[in-house]
C-alpha cells in the first residue's frame, strides 16, 4: 500500500525526561505508526520556545512579533502540516506544564487568522486533535483545566477536538507499566482515531515544476474534498516558497496559505502508490501504472501570470475539485 502521505505530530510538554508524559505519547504514536503514517515528536521544554508578550502584533498583523526561535522557524509550519496533533502532558497546578502553555500561548498567531483575519486553513475540515493526560492525585475535577486548554488550543490551530486520554493516580512511567490492559487501550483509541482519514484515495498532482496550479490545487482539495483525498502534490522544479499571487488569490476566497511548505519527496509515486493521478496540463507525461485513474485538467503554464489571471486559474481549479468531490 505504501506510506500515507500525512503526518501526524506528537507534543510531548513535560520536563521531565523519560517521565509518564514521554512513556504514554511514546506508546500512543508507535500504535499510529503501525497504520503506515509519518510520525514527528516534539520535545517542547527542549525547544526554544519564547513566551507570548501579549502585544497583539498578531492581531494587526497576522504574525508572531517573535520570529527567529523555533515556535517560528518550525513549530508553526509542522502545526499547519500535521493532519494529527497529538499532544501530552501531566498536570501541573490542574493545567498543562508551562513549557507546553508557552507553545499553546504562542498560537493566538493562528488564532488571529482565523479569528482577525477570517482564514480558514485548507486542512482545517479535516485536521484532529487528542490530548494524553495524567496527574499524580486522583481528584474530581483534576483534568477540567486541561479540558479547557485543549479545548481551545484546538481550536487555534484548526483541529477538531477528537478525544482524550487521562490517567489520575500517575506519578512515573512505571506506573503506567504496571497496567496490563494499556496497549491495547491505546491500539483501539489510536485505530478510532485514525479510521476515518485512513480510508480516504490517494491523490496526485503532476506539474511541470512546483507551480502555481499544484499549489492550489493541493489547498483547495484539502479544503473542499479533504474527507475524500490524501493529496500529494510533485513537480520537477520544486518550489522554495509559496508563490505570493497564489497567497493573494487564495486569501481572496479564504483560505490561508501562511506557514505552508511546498516540499514534496522526490520519489512520490513509489512511496505513496496514488489511487489517481491528475496532470495540469496535457504537455505532461503521465506515468504508466496499472490501476491507477488518471486525468488531465489542461491548464496553461503560469509562470509570469497576473494577479488576475492567477485568479482565473484557481477558480478553474476549484471548480475541477467541486466535480471531483461530487463524482461519486
Amino acid at each position: 500500500q505504501g506510506m500515507v502521505p500525512m503526518l501526524v505530530l506528537g507534543l510531548q510538554g513535560s520536563p521531565k525526561k523519560n517521565g509518564s508524559s514521554d512513556y504514554l505519547l511514546k506508546h500512543f504514536l508507535k500504535e499510529v505508526e503501525k497504520m503506515g503514517v509519518e510520525v514527528q515528536t516534539l520535545d517542547i521544554p527542549r525547544m526554544n520556545i519564547r513566551p507570548c508578550i501579549g502585544c497583539g502584533h498578531c492581531e494587526k498583523k497576522g504574525f508572531c512579533v517573535i520570529d527567529d526561535d523555533d515556535m517560528a522557524v518550525s513549530v508553526y509550519p509542522l502545526l499547519r502540516k500535521a493532519q494529527v496533533v497529538v499532544a501530552a502532558s501531566p498536570v501541573f497546578f490542574y493545567s498543562v506544564t508551562s513549557q507546553m502553555k508557552a507553545l499553546i500561548d504562542r498560537t493566538q498567531a493562528l488564532w488571529s487568522r482565523k479569528y482577525r483575519f477570517r482564514l480558514s486553513d485548507p486542512l482545517s475540515k479535516t485536521r484532529k486533535g487528542f490530548f494524553l493526560c495524567m496527574g499524580g492525585s486522583r481528584g474530581k475535577k483534576l483534568f477540567d483545566g486541561i479540558h479547557l486548554v485543549a479545548t481551545y488550543f484546538f481550536d487555534a490551530i484548526d483541529a477538531h477536538g477528537s478525544g482524550s486520554l487521562t490517567y489520575p493516580g500517575i506519578e512515573t512511567s512505571a506506573d503506567f507499566q504496571k497496567m496490563p490492559d494499556l496497549n491495547q487501550v491505546l491500539s483501539e483509541t489510536a485505530q478510532a482515531l485514525m479510521s476515518s482519514l485512513l480510508q480516504r484515495k490517494r491523490i496526485l498532482f503532476l506539474g511541470k515544476h512546483d507551480d502555481i496550479r499544484i499549489q492550489m490545487a493541493r489547498a483547495l482539495t484539502q479544503y473542499h474534498a479533504g474527507s475524500r483525498f490524501h493529496v500529494v502534490t510533485s513537480g520537477n522544479e520544486p518550489a522554495q516558497e509559496i508563490h505570493p499571487g497564489v497567497v493573494e488569490a487564495m486569501t481572496e476566497i479564504g483560505i490561508d496559505m501562511a506557514f505552508l511548505q511546498t516540499r514534496s519527496p522526490s520519489n512520490v509515486i513509489q512511496e505513496y502508490r496514488p489511487d489517481i493521478i491528475v496532470t495540469m496540463g496535457n504537455d505532461i507525461e503521465i506515468p504508466a501504472i496499472p490501476n491507477v485513474m488518471t486525468s488531465v485538467w489542461n491548464l496553461p503554464d503560469p509562470r509570469n501570470a497576473s494577479l488576475e489571471r492567477i485568479g482565473q486559474l484557481r477558480e478553474q481549479i476549484r471548480q475541477n475539485v467541486t466535480r471531483m468531490e461530487t463524482d461519486r
